[in-house]
């Protein structure tokens, strides 16, 4: 069986500057596949490439077909999402219009659209509380469940989050690495491209450790969070 998710030789570049290198990874179905590195080796361009959002060379393919010709607009429709680092949410209108752009491709689809918002709100009980809520006065915790909420209105197959933790409290981390955990319920396989190294191998299956837009390890995500490599560089020397 093939994977849902199968990247080979993806390079992207800024002009004369090669952002990211050469990097192959397979997502199979029901995966929580990490990336960690630091800030700047290339994780969010490799995502945006495989978004649609940046042009690149090699070859990706989800579900068996190719992506090169497919657009974002087509890529969301076959439920391949992103969550954003920056989340990108419309912060002067409710929590219930921003999750309702969520579902768009499906917008003729009533049905279908009542029972996505019954699956964000029984996953995220918070946002049907504040619903009617402004989102530029939710917490950071709040914004991120709603970004990730969103996105499950498209019926994502893979779902890519983008630093998911960042600016967030410890105690909220932890929330959301347990909801994003919890996806799998929902037949969701996820990239998480995360700087919280410790928090993102003990979440995922498999994790790849990207330096300077390359890929310098990969392996069982329990096996990196115990690699002294890992350790010294990510996790503050302690395993």
């Amino acid at each position: 069986m093939s994977a849902l998710l199968q990247i080979r030789d993806l390079s992207v570049s800024y002009g004369k500057v090669e952002a990211v290198r050469n990097v192959s990874l397979d997502i199979d179905e029901g995966q929580i596949v990490t990336i960690i590195g630091a800030n700047g080796a290339g994780k969010t361009t490799m995502l945006a490439a495989l978004m649609g959002l940046l042009p690149s060379q090699g070859s990706v393919s989800y579900q068996g077909r190719a992506l090169d010709d497919v657009d974002v607009e087509d890529r969301v429709a076959a439920g391949l999402c992103l969550v954003p680092e920056r989340r990108e949410l419309f912060s002067d209108m409710s929590v219930e219009d921003n999750i309702l752009l969520g579902g768009y491709t499906h917008r003729h689809n009533k049905a279908l659209m009542r029972e996505n918002f019954e699956i964000v709100y029984h996953r995220f009980p918070r946002l049907k509380e504040r619903r009617r809520q402004v989102v530029g006065t939710l917490s950071g915790g709040e914004r991120q469940m709603l970004a990730i909420g969103r996105a499950l209105m498209a019926r994502p197959r893979l779902l890519m989050l983008d630093e998911p933790s960042l600016g967030l409290a410890p105690l909220i981390v932890r929330e959301i690495f347990r909801i994003i955990s919890s996806l799998r319920d929902l037949g969701v396989s996820i990239l998480l491209v995360e700087q919280n190294a410790r928090a993102a191998l003990e979440t995922a299956d498999v994790g790849y450790v990207l330096e300077t837009g390359e890929f310098s390890l990969s392996g069982k995500a329990s096996d990196l969070l115990h690699d002294p490599r890992v350790a010294e560089t990510y996790l503050g020397g302690h395993t």
